[in-house]
């Protein structure tokens, strides 16, 4: 349904106004109903007050850009609408018929759809930003927000690694050169728990974790938007649930979330995802689980499983949701096949294990036993070689495999193909990274559909002309945002465009506590990107993932127009959104 309705309601008030109490249960699902205290009230009411005074003020000036015509799709979830947008510096002064205004710039929408700009709940552009901070291959999706930080964050560093030691530091250090996405990121476990232990592989005693939980409050004081793991490789994988939950603890004494790459995706996923929901009820925090998925084909069509592991704890009235990627191969490293033990002393050690003929044999029996207790990328492709594609190497030799997959490799080079991996891994320094193509679309499409699930890219800023246009990295670097509104709502209608984009937009933001974003609504942030609903579509591909996306026609970044017509202007108008303690 289209319909043009009031420019402001205080029903699409974010959720700042609103009391979380009483709680519902609608299909299994928690539900937050909108009922606004007295103290809400007054709140509201001096907001509406100043909107007035606002508009009634400023009624007659020109617009910075107004956005005409455009079909609303505000990011609450409910139809669109035709409207006009006006745009006063950095802010939605006016949403609704602007017919008599004038714009200094004027953007005919009309059969375009005009919605918030994309968040990132999951990026990794922590230093390719530093390198291009022109951020296209995340603006040119639409992306407006990138959030930073799962596992290894730029902060803390020890003094000497980096212009920074401190996570502000690094904010500070983005501020100064300028990036035309905005940012935030969480303190990574990794990050904190190699800071305080280095890569031994050995348990950490209380007082380390006490280190590890004040540099965690620092960060949050610096603005981290909450402590972010990756459990399933070393070193952090040594950490305990009850460590886990101190250390989480500390973020939510500081208002932040817990974002959790969980210890297996495949078959201790189950597992997995239920200590996720204990560390959410045992530190009282918001959980989001990264890119929810089963990454083992021997328990493929198992996803509504775990999802009613997440349902079960709604229930109980904790907040656990989770985000996804609309693709069925994930991005890791070919070291991830080597077991746990081999990593004992970081990168080094293990590549002077696979120097030695003993060690060799045993990775190589660990990696085939199935029984062992680590998230084995080797089992859960089914033990195909060709379902593995090399995404980056470094040395000449290797590089005409770059793009093939780990079988290609070994029938090239032929023999025992775990002896081709353990040369391959010697020669490039222990680093190849790695597509695996280990789960299917109809478990996605289960967990996208999830009202409790977002969607996030796991993708970095790049561009084809860069420092990473010689690599070959996941399309989803290119192409998250636009495949879910092409083929996922307009192709095979999945979802509803409503949906879809509340999906990419409110609920990441409501998720993280950004609550001057994430909706077209008058007074918030003008964070905007305007799209042709009938030709969005993603171009990227595991064989040639360097291409823009189609049909993103304009991006707004805080006012500024970033993306015009679908070229880059130049502009770095992003800030640094920095969380609840800062």
């Amino acid at each position: 349904m289209v319909a043009r309705r009031p420019s402001w309601r205080p029903s699409l008030l974010h959720e700042a106004l609103r009391e979380p109490e009483p709680r519902n249960v609608c299909d299994g699902v928690p539900v937050t109903l909108a009922v606004l205290s007295r103290q809400s009230l007054v709140r509201l009411n001096l907001f509406v007050a100043a909107v007035v005074a606002c508009t009634s003020t400023l009624a007659q000036e020109p617009f910075d850009v107004l956005i005409q015509g455009g079909l609303v799709v505000d990011g609450s979830g409910r139809d669109g609408f035709v409207a006009d947008v006006g745009i006063r510096g950095d802010t939605l002064a006016r949403v609704g018929d602007l017919s008599d205004a004038v714009g200094k710039r004027i953007v005919d929408a009309s059969g375009h759809v005009v919605a918030p700009g994309f968040i990132d709940i999951h990026n990794h552009s922590d230093f390719t930003l530093l390198e291009e901070p022109r951020c296209e291959s995340m603006i040119r999706q639409g992306v407006t927000t990138m959030v930073l930080g799962e596992g290894g964050s730029a902060g803390p560093v020890r003094p000497g690694e980096r212009e920074w030691t401190t996570l502000g530091g690094y904010f500070r250090h983005v501020e100064r050169q300028g990036v035309a996405a905005n940012i935030c990121s969480y303190v990574g476990l990794t990050q904190v728990w190699r800071y305080v232990k280095g890569d031994a592989l050995e348990p950490a005693t209380e007082s380390q974790v006490r280190e590890m939980a004040d540099l965690v409050a620092s960060a949050m004081r610096d603005g981290a938007m909450g402590l972010s793991n990756s459990l399933l490789m070393p070193p952090s994988n040594l950490v305990t649930t009850a460590q886990l939950v101190q250390l989480a603890s500390v973020a939510a004494d500081n208002g932040g979330i817990y974002s959790t790459h969980i210890r297996d995706e495949g078959r201790g996923v189950f597992e997995s995802v239920s200590e996720a929901v204990r560390v959410g009820a045992e530190a009282g925090i918001r959980v989001d689980i990264i890119h929810i998925k089963i990454a083992d084909q021997t328990l493929w069509g198992r996803m509504g499983e775990v999802l009613d592991i997440i349902r079960a704890g709604r229930r109980r009235g904790l907040d656990i949701r989770a985000n996804v990627y609309p693709y069925t191969a994930g991005q890791n490293n070919l070291r991830a096949i080597i077991p746990p033990w081999a990593h004992d002393g970081g990168n080094e050690a293990m590549l002077e294990r696979l120097r030695s003929p003993a060690a060799r044999e045993r990775i190589k029996r660990d990696i085939l036993d199935p029984s062992q207790d680590w998230y084995n990328h080797y089992l859960a492709v089914g033990g195909d070689w060709g379902r593995m594609l090399l995404v980056q190497m470094d040395r000449p030799a290797n590089a005409p495999f770059v793009g093939k997959r780990m079988a290609d490799l070994i029938d090239a080079r032929g023999g025992d193909p775990f002896e081709v991996l353990f040369e391959v891994l010697l020669e490039e320094g222990g680093s190849v990274r790695t597509v695996y193509f280990h789960h299917q679309e109809s478990d996605m499409l289960l967990a996208l559909k999830a009202p409790f699930v977002s969607v996030g890219s796991d993708g970095a800023a790049v561009s084809p002309s860069g420092p990473s246009g010689a690599s070959h990295p996941h399309p989803r670097w290119y192409g998250t945002f636009p495949r879910v509104l092409g083929r996922y709502v307009r192709q095979i209608r999945a979802l509803e465009l409503p949906d879809a984009v509340r999906k990419m937009t409110a609920m990441n933001a409501e998720k993280l506590g950004i609550l001057d974003r994430g909706l077209v609504q008058e007074g918030l942030r003008a964070d905007l990107v305007i799209f042709d609903p009938d030709t969005v579509r993603d171009r990227a591909t595991f064989e040639s993932p360097h291409q823009y996306p189609e049909g993103i026609r304009h991006v707004f970044v805080n006012g500024s127009a970033v993306l015009v017509d679908g070229e880059h202007t130049g502009s770095l108008p992003g800030r640094v959104l920095r969380g609840p303690a800062n």
